[in-house]
Order: C-alpha cells, then structure tokens, then sequence
C-alpha cells in the first residue's frame, strides 16, 4: 500500500523549491561505500499500534519467518552503524526481539499521542547526532542502498533529504541537526511533516530505483 493510500505523506510531493537529484550524477551507492564523517543516527519508529492491522503487526513473521520489525532494523542497520529504536512502553516482546539485534532500544511512554512523541523520543535518546535516517518498523523492503544514499547526502548537505521512485517520495527521511528543536518540539500522528512544510526549500529529494520507498504494511496480505 502507498503512502498516497495511507494518507500518511501528503508533504512528500515534490515543489518547484525541492532539489531533485539526478541518479546520473549522484548514483545510489553499494551500501558498503563509506558516508562521510557524520555522526548519522538511523531511527527505526517501531511503537505504533498497529490496530488496522489487528495489533502485533511488527510481530508477524514474513514469509522468510522474520518479524517486520526485526526485518526492517536489519536493512537499516546494514547502512548505518548506530541504530536506535522506539517501542511503546510495556511491548517487551517486542523491545527483546529488537534489542537482541544489538542496537539501543528505548521505550516510549507517551507513545500513544502519536508518532510525533516517538520520534521525540528516538532523538532525546541520540543528541549528539549530526543528523538522523529516519524509518518506519513496518517498511521492510527498501534497499539498504536507498538509505545509504539519503545518509550520504545529509551527511553532505545536513539539511532534509527524502527518496523518490518516480517523482513520488517516500521513507526514509534524514534530518541534519540543525532540525534538532524542532524534532523534539512535535506533537500529533503526523511524525515530522510539519518540520517538512516549514522548511520545504530545504529538501533534497534523491530520485532512486527503489519502489521499497513506497510499500508499507497496513494487513497481513500486505506482508506476502
């Protein structure tokens, strides 16, 4: 399902003000290339409910047996180093299975107001960061390559970078530091799109062969 159909990204449209880049001429690395020196934080937003799924939904088992949400930390850990995820307060279940990957899990209180307060949360727990790969647990099929190479150009330009697959964007988003405040400041279910509206001549959009961008898990027809 998109996330036209999800209504979730309605900022995600490219405007005139967006800097679309070329692939010819900032190809998508392998995701063992080296990103420039920048502390860069990849977060996994992992605390949502999960209720149009019927609950549990990053618990369910791929058709390889991997959890969404252990899958989609994998592809986000096979490009950035430093992986920190955010889980409702109380899915220990959940929290185990990710924190047996090796990364720092931390579990939000207040996960309930929406995702703005688990973001919040994710980038309480890494300020030292010099910008942050943001992803969702329900969103497994995206290139680990696609994230090396938002990671790259916000390690170069440190403002708001965002994937597209044919003129449309998609997930993950990365944020330099300079958002930091603003990051934290967010309220609501819309994550940081209002951050994206305020500062929209700032995004750099990386056009990419990835239609992962797009696909998330909304049913378990969803996940075949």
């Amino acid at each position: 399902m998109s996330f036209q159909e999800r209504g979730i990204a309605s900022y995600l449209f490219p405007t005139a003000d967006s800097r679309i880049l070329n692939p010819a001429l900032h190809p998508i690395p392998n995701p063992e290339s080296s990103i420039p020196n920048l502390n860069i934080v990849g977060i996994l937003l992992a605390a949502g409910s999960g209720s149009r799924f019927g609950g549990d939904k990053l618990l369910h088992r791929l058709r390889d047996g991997t959890p969404i949400g252990v899958a989609s930390l994998r592809i986000l850990m096979k490009a950035l180093p430093e992986v920190v995820a955010v889980v409702r307060a109380g899915d220990l279940e959940l929290s185990n299975l990710l924190e047996s990957e090796g990364i720092l899990v931390t579990l939000c209180e207040d996960a309930h107001l929406g995702m703005a307060r688990s973001l919040a949360c994710a980038v309480r727990e890494s300020m030292n960061a010099g910008a942050w790969v943001i992803a969702l647990g329900d969103m497994p099929f995206v290139a680990p390559a696609t994230i090396t190479a938002v990671a790259r150009q916000v390690a170069h330009s440190r403002r708001i970078v965002v994937p597209a697959y044919r003129g449309e964007r998609g997930h993950p988003v990365a944020f330099g530091s300079r958002y930091r405040a603003e990051l934290l400041g967010l309220e609501g279910d819309e994550g940081a799109r209002a951050v994206i509206r305020r500062h929209e001549p700032d995004v750099e959009v990386v056009d990419c062969d990835d239609a992962g961008i797009l696909r998330d898990i909304d049913t378990p027809g969803d996940a075949a």
